[in-house]
């Protein structure tokens, strides 16, 4: 079949047409591949930059783990899935032994591995996984959709995080790629009184701006609206760091009021200083970091709020490709795109791929 593979300790992957079929054991599930969402995780694993490293991959490695698909074969010891059924999958994969896991807290198992990294990902026509990381689709959910649950998850957990005390407050978003335009998204549907969002990328901006947001440049304008409009709370009650920007925490901790919150979800390159006796003791402010998902509430509860709640994220794909050189795509991730399908067996969901890409119309509604 064919698959995109990195193989190697360096910048990078290559397009095999005839890598092996994959191998279902008996807790695993064989998948038609529907839909694949590049991640920016993807892109670091192109680069090869340090953040790739540091994620110690088993080599050599199909990449991919943004993932929608179709069950069609199921192995030996397998009990809740059948052919046929149509599910995203969780990058995660817990051991379901270890402190971690018996706690409630698989999603940060003591003995991880992650889809793409230490397990084939689905930058393929097929891919085998556990059972136990597929969340069966909700019926008339488009697969493209389901290839966006995985970072909508990500957004879901760190609201999360903030408790989902959003209603009534204002907050804060630092970086505006998917996984921040989805938080700003959701949390002014949750009834935030105000999104404040910080975007280099005038696209991103804009986007930002279309959901709701009042937007800025990073820079000094940020702490002086924050000043001048909240000085009565002493600043935002809520800030979500996306960005991965080590720099972008000095506005952050300027912007948010005592006693506030601040989640984490980018992970930046260099260690970031904090003063903690003024930001954390005497102001209050609570920090809260964030990987993944929670297995299985976040996942519950973000479909329910697409399907029943009314939100819709299918605005967020932008970009249609076949499965084949992944560097166009890639390339994209810092340009004029949202989300980057790849779609290793052909379109889905009626969608068409024209010309090797398709940009789509979308709404932000």
């Amino acid at each position: 079949m064919k698959a995109i593979v990195k193989t190697t300790a360096a910048p990078g992957v290559e397009f095999v047409e005839d890598h092996p079929e994959p191998t279902v054991g008996p807790r695993d599930v064989l998948l038609h591949v529907g839909a694949v969402s590049i991640c920016g995780t993807d892109r670091e694993m192109y680069e090869w930059t340090p953040s790739a490293v540091a994620f110690n991959l088993d080599l050599p490695v199909v990449l991919g783990h943004e993932v929608s698909g179709t069950v069609i074969e199921v192995g030996s010891d397998v009990s809740r899935l059948a052919v046929g059924d149509r599910v995203a999958l969780e990058t995660h994969i817990p051991c379901e032994q270890c402190f971690m896991c018996r706690t409630g807290n698989g999603h940060n198992c003591l003995n991880m591995k992650i889809i793409a990294m230490h397990a084939d990902g689905a930058f393929a026509e097929r891919v085998a996984v556990p059972e136990n990381i597929c969340f069966p689709l909700p019926e008339g959910m488009p697969l493209e959709v389901g290839a966006l649950l995985e970072p909508a998850g990500v957004a879901w957990h760190a609201l999360q995080r903030a408790d989902l005390d959003v209603a009534g407050h204002s907050v804060l978003v630092s970086g505006c790629g998917p996984v921040g335009l989805l938080i700003v998204q959701f949390a002014l549907h949750l009834g935030a009184t105000e999104v404040i969002a910080v975007e280099p990328n005038p696209y991103r901006r804009g986007w930002a701006e279309k959901l709701g947001a009042t937007v800025f440049e990073p820079g000094p304008g940020v702490v002086e609206y924050v000043e001048e409009h909240y000085a009565h709370r002493s600043g935002v009650d809520v800030a979500f760091e996306v960005s991965a920007a080590a720099a972008a925490y000095p506005t952050i901790f300027e912007s948010v009021r005592r006693e506030g919150t601040i989640v984490t979800i980018g992970h930046p390159g260099t260690p970031v200083p904090v003063d903690i006796a003024k930001y954390i003791n005497k102001n209050g402010i609570t920090l809260r970091g964030t990987f993944g998902r929670r297995l299985w509430d976040t996942w519950e509860d973000l479909v329910e709020v697409l399907t029943r709640g009314g939100v819709d994220i299918s605005w967020l794909i932008t970009h249609r490709f076949p499965l084949g050189d992944l560097g166009p795509a890639i390339d994209l991730l810092t340009g004029d795109a949202n989300k980057v399908l790849i779609l290793p067996n052909g379109p889905v969901d009626g969608a068409a791929t024209v010309g090797g890409a398709e940009t789509v119309a979308a709404t932000a509604h």
